[in-house]
């Protein structure tokens, strides 16, 4: 029997010389003008003769393109050039999947070069090869027409090599590997159980089975740079003409600056889940819809919305504290430990609204940060009672009691966590 894998992405940082890093912004803008040329391809098809191109048909005429014009053949490698073609087809397939929705769509548009990301190859050795050094911490990348290339980096988990982007950003090079390793044998160690709460002035509040408290703060990192990237970004506005280099210049320095600000966020979101993780057999969560939350409060013009410059700055604040990318690194890693991750339904459950004692609702305000119950009289921090609420229905829902107030039951087998209540 085959063993299972898993495929993971594993990011290294490229650092090329003054030449290859002009063969790299080369081979970039091969890729960018070709990714244009097969966008107007298909416009010019459907507005003069009502057809649709496929990513097939394209492909074929990349092959011609190749055979009769050798420049098009050594600019780039050619299933990297195919990939170009697929990321096209796949821009095409998300917009008449939202139409069909009835969502928004958002037509494929052109891309410039500061807005084209990368490109990518597929299988591995056919035109580039990543060679690892001991323990996959660092290696090299040996790319066809640029050469080898010194990558540092750390994967946390080596296997076989499928596929990579070469990513540029903000001046900076990056390889992306799709690498395929083996699943991970899902031991449990721990045997407690938590549930959270999200905010915006506290990061996180949490409960444990053993009735202790979590919290960690925001760290604010908008609030830690905002003056530099303010800075910054009148800097950019001054500077009207966009060919200038001096322009060019400030814009590099303000993209520097909010990449420093994502690295700083990723980073603390992957040490405070890595912390988490291992401790707890079950965590559980409600479920955020963030979109329905940053929606704008700016209206129509016949509906103008009210308090639109305070709603874009708490807007600011949540998408600063990313609770979206916290929660993605958390569930994986709480999978990858053996344990269990639960999604509390808000909508049935309502934590923010609902005692943790006695289980009755009330509603409140947003400003209403204590929970205080009109019913039993229980008082606690807003967020540490909806996490109270979250954790006890994740319990009574996992081993199988059924909860006829939040309308969800289940019939999952009992695991060893869920001898531990919340009373």
């Amino acid at each position: 029997m085959s063993e299972a894998r898993n495929l993971r992405k594993t990011t290294y940082r490229l650092y090329p010389t003054p030449k290859q890093a002009a063969a790299l912004g080369a081979l970039l803008r091969s890729h960018q003008q070709l990714y244009n040329a097969a966008l107007e391809e298909r416009i010019s098809a459907w507005s003069k003769a009502g057809k649709s191109i496929s990513y097939a048909d394209q492909c074929k005429s990349l092959t011609l393109l190749r055979r009769d014009l050798p420049e098009w053949a050594d600019a780039a490698n050619c299933s990297s050039q195919q990939m170009t073609l697929r990321r096209l087809d796949k821009a095409f397939a998300a917009f008449f999947r939202r139409i069909k929705a009835g969502q928004t769509p958002g037509f494929p548009r052109f891309k410039s070069l500061g807005r084209f990301p990368g490109f990518s190859f597929k299988s591995h050795g056919d035109g580039w090869r990543f060679t690892p050094e001991e323990g996959w911490r660092h290696g090299s990348l040996r790319l066809s027409g640029v050469g080898q290339i010194r990558a540092r980096g750390q994967a946390r988990q080596g296997g076989d090599i499928r596929a990579s982007d070469i990513l540029h950003r903000d001046g900076r090079w990056y390889l992306s590997l799709t690498v395929a390793v083996a699943s991970p044998e899902r031991t449990r160690h721990a045997d407690g159980a938590m549930a959270y709460d999200w905010g915006v002035e506290t990061f996180l509040s949490g409960v444990t089975h053993a009735d202790e408290t979590i919290q960690i703060n925001n760290p604010r990192w908008w609030q830690q740079e905002k003056d530099q990237i303010i800075r910054l970004q009148q800097a950019v506005s001054r500077k009207s003409n966009k060919r200038s280099n001096r322009r060019k210049k400030a814009v590099r320095r303000l993209a520097a600056a909010r990449a420093k600000v994502a690295r700083k966020r990723l980073d603390w979101a992957h040490q405070k889940t890595a912390a988490l993780a291992g401790k707890y057999a079950l965590v559980a969560t409600e479920e955020l819809t963030l979109k329905n939350m940053t929606r704008s409060a700016s209206g129509t013009v016949d509906e103008p919305g009210a308090m639109v410059a305070q709603k874009a700055g708490l807007n600011r604040e949540i998408l600063d504290t990313a609770p979206g990318l916290f929660t993605s690194l958390f569930r994986y890693k709480v999978l990858e430990t053996g344990g269990e991750w639960v999604d509390a339904p808000t909508r049935k459950l309502k934590p923010s609204q609902r005692c943790p004692q006695c289980w009755h609702v009330t509603k409140k305000q947003l400003s209403q940060r204590m929970h205080c119950c009109e019913q039993c009289g229980h008082q606690e921090n807003r967020d540490t009672a909806s996490a109270r609420v979250v954790l006890r229905w994740a319990l009574e829902s996992i081993s199988g009691q059924e909860l006829a107030e939040t309308g969800v039951y289940s019939s999952r087998e009992t695991p060893s966590f869920a001898k531990h209540r919340v009373e």
